[in-house]
């Protein structure tokens, strides 16, 4: 009889497990952005993420992605949404909400990134101490940034900053715009998505984008000319956040939120930093197979003068935030000395 007794109780226990097992709650998160399935970050980064983190929790996270702003509103709205937790996590540019990440902007600067995502990335993920109170509303997941903006124009070939004079030009950031002032150009704001057909309509004459965003968007049926410095350099980039609502976060158990943590270690960080950098070459290719197109390579005499330019944008960019009580300047040399440490 007390066998008989035991294993039920065994039984009973196992049959316990087992439907606690069945029936443990899945964390459905959701992520949010703007741009369209195929580009690169819902390929290269969302989507290969969400089937990590599936595997990595066996199936206690499961995640659910909406590219195309298909949750609705624009995309100067998802760091919004993220903080009011209508998405769970949104994949966002920081020069979309302008003033609410002023210690990261540092590193979409002309001279302060080079043109290497990985080492910007990287830099981004050593120095996080530098930056983290910009993130006090919100749990920063990954915050890396693209090869960087190359010159692109519609018909007129660019050799030096005079030619670029009366321009109008797509710019991502208010950075960006400063730098497209001193060229003497017109800067004009827009996201990604609209810049096509700004372009087609010839209300721009060009634009700062990075090479791969032409395959989804096909730019190298809408410019003839692009540039980039001799070794790769650019002028400037964006940095892009994946952000989650901190009341999110913190209703999973400790579990959960170490996986998300350890999700984004700085193996992911290199990882997703090299990935940009790969996705460059086919949009170089594309717009350098193009007919009648040129993709300039700038020699360094030339790149000085774009560089003098961006200089200046610095010099405001450190005068302002120090306004704030930021260090502008600390930020824009740890910033670079770490960039220069991790460029190969």
């Amino acid at each position: 009889m007390k066998n008989i007794f035991t294993k039920s109780a065994i039984l009973l226990a196992g049959s316990t497990l087992l439907a606690g097992s069945l029936f443990a709650k899945t964390e459905v998160l959701t992520v949010h952005h703007f741009l369209s399935p195929k580009a690169p970050a819902h390929t290269k980064l969302l989507m290969p993420w969400a089937k990590k983190i599936e595997k990595m929790s066996n199936g206690k996270i499961k995640v659910e992605i909406f590219p195309s702003m298909s949750m609705g509103g624009k995309p100067n709205e998802l760091y919004k949404q993220a903080r009011a937790g209508s998405a769970d996590i949104v994949w966002t540019v920081a020069g979309y909400t302008p003033g609410v990440f002023p210690r990261t902007e540092v590193y979409e600067l002309p001279t302060v990134h080079q043109g290497s995502s990985l080492a910007t990335s990287i830099a981004i993920r050593e120095n996080f101490d530098l930056i983290k109170d910009d993130y006090k509303k919100i749990k920063p997941l990954l915050i890396h940034t693209h090869a960087g903006n190359a010159l692109h124009m519609t018909n007129k070939k660019i050799n030096s900053v005079a030619d670029l004079k009366g321009m109008k030009l797509r710019t991502p950031s208010r950075t960006g715009a400063w730098l497209i002032e001193e060229f003497g150009a017109d800067p004009v704001g827009m996201p990604m998505p609209a810049f096509p057909q700004a372009l087609s309509k010839n209300a721009v004459d060009g634009g700062l984008i990075p090479f791969e965003v032409f395959p989804p968007f096909k730019f190298h049926q809408l410019t003839k000319f692009s540039a980039e410095g001799v070794n790769g350099d650019r002028f400037g980039t964006s940095v892009f956040l994946l952000l989650m609502n901190k009341d999110r976060f913190n209703s999973l158990s400790k579990e959960l939120q170490d996986i998300i943590d350890e999700s984004f270690n700085m193996d992911m960080v290199k990882e997703i930093g090299q990935v940009w950098m790969n996705v460059e070459k086919p949009g170089m290719k594309m717009q350098a197979a193009s007919k009648n197109s040129e993709v300039a390579k700038y020699d360094a005499k030339t790149m000085a003068e774009f560089d003098a330019v961006g200089q200046k944008v610095v010099d405001r960019w450190v005068a302002e935030v120090s306004k704030k009580g930021i260090d502008g300047q600390k930020l824009v040399n740890e910033s670079r000395k770490a960039i220069a440490r991790n460029t190969k």
